[in-house]
């Protein structure tokens, strides 16, 4: 039969969001393509360090750990042929010898691949590729290569945390506050508290880790999966996410409505593997306490008109 990658939980991921390549990509962004991969060459022998996003993809692939392909996390970099060997190498050399796929593109856009991978997200550092990933409608971010690693506190469990709106959720209330302020988007969510938002980019990635996380509840998988939506909504529009997700029939483990509190002190108690946010300065905040990646959609990242 040919391989395929039905039924599994497929990430796609670029090289410097799985290891910590920005000494070269320096390199490479100073237009010395020449001299990068040079560099990736003379380093083959040499692992990289892991990066942002290491720790959520080792314990996703011990999801495999009892002999069944639930996970599979694959590569896809603007990197050319020659420097993969080097990720494949490193990968290896930390003990994730599970990664045996991956595209490699030598600069030209490699987010087209997720459609044949039929992937349920994309951690990339390339903030084009998330953008153009993300109109593709596939669930993406920019992993913010500055952030802290993340704890390994709970080594036999994944922890994720999402923003709500334009993560989760449709972008549909942001525009409302957005454009009306906090007391018009209080009163457009007590008004529709019975309507379900609309799904987000990330709904998709939600209900592939629920399914995951049932078959971890049902003693069918080693490891076990904890979610937590962090928001800076606040009673009363906290009622109309929660019924959303239950008209989706997926919960989440942990709620935390701050009403604009910061946070990064809230996701340090966490401690996620990961956390996705579309606000920049709540990305910046979180990244100072958990690895954070932002996701560019929705009304936040559209461009501002002005009038000449």
């Amino acid at each position: 039969m040919p391989a395929t990658l039905e039924g599994q939980l497929v990430v796609a991921i670029s090289s410097r969001a799985l290891f910590d390549f920005e000494e070269e990509n320096r390199l490479f962004e100073s237009g010395d393509t020449r001299g990068y991969m040079q560099a990736q060459l003379d380093r083959l022998e040499q692992p990289a360090s892991p990066g942002v996003a290491f720790s959520l993809v080792k314990k996703l692939l011990a999801f495999n750990s009892d002999g069944q392909r639930r996970v599979e996390v694959v590569v896809l970099s603007r990197n050319d042929p020659v420097s993969g060997m080097r990720v494949f190498r490193s990968a290896a050399a930390h003990g994730l010898s599970l990664i045996e796929r991956g595209v490699f593109t030598q600069g030209s856009d490699p987010f087209r691949y997720l459609r044949p991978l039929g992937a349920h997200l994309f951690l990339s550092a390339n903030e084009d590729d998330v953008r153009q990933a993300l109109a593709l409608k596939f669930p993406a971010a920019r992993v913010a290569t500055d952030s802290i690693q993340a704890s390994d506190r709970h080594p036999d469990e994944v922890r994720i945390a999402f923003d709500g709106d334009a993560v989760l959720f449709d972008d549909e209330a942001e525009r409302v506050y957005q454009n009306g302020g906090l007391q018009a988007f209080q009163a457009h969510e007590v008004d529709n508290v019975a309507l379900p938002l609309p799904p987000g980019p990330f709904k998709p990635f939600l209900a592939a880790l629920h399914q995951l996380q049932q078959a971890s509840q049902q003693g069918q998988a080693p490891l076990r999966i904890r979610t937590a939506l962090v928001t800076a909504r606040s009673a009363p529009a906290h009622e109309r996410a929660i019924r959303t997700l239950m008209s989706w029939n997926i919960a989440v483990d942990e709620a935390m409505f701050l009403g604009g509190l910061p946070k990064g002190p809230f996701l340090r108690e966490f401690e996620p593997d990961f956390f996705f946010d579309d606000q920049t300065g709540h990305v910046s905040n979180a990244a100072e306490h958990v690895p954070s990646g932002l996701v560019t959609y929705g009304i936040s990242h559209e461009p501002v008109l002005t009038l000449s």
